[in-house]
């Protein structure tokens, strides 16, 4: 399942216990079975993913999405939106902003 974008990322979040099935936390090496809810706490929202199967082999990113469904509750994608949101009107600016970043706040403001 490519829910992560690297194996190693993936694993990070494993161990720091960002990731529940079946309300557990669990270990890298842990099975997936068909019909389980996969819970990912990200930094801001949490994804929720149920499994309905898996592929024969290996696959491309579009046929992956066949074997799972997206079931994250509508609150956790407004917090997610919310957060865009937010990251547009507020940049991260630390110190003095560049010209780029003055033009590109100039252009939001009009």
């Amino acid at each position: 399942m490519r829910l992560f974008k690297t194996r190693s990322l993936a694993a990070s979040y494993v161990k720091e216990g960002r990731v529940t099935i079946g309300g557990e936390g669990v270990k890298p090496s842990r099975e997936v079975k068909a019909d389980e809810v996969v819970v990912i706490r990200r930094r801001i929202h949490s994804q929720h993913v149920r499994v309905l199967g898996f592929p024969k082999g290996r696959v491309g990113a579009k046929i992956v999405e066949d074997y799972m469904r997206d079931e994250t509750p509508q609150e956790e994608v407004d917090k997610l939106e919310v957060a865009k949101m937010e990251d547009r009107f507020y940049p991260s600016m630390k110190g003095r902003p560049t010209k780029r970043e003055r033009r590109t706040w100039d252009k939001w403001m009009r």
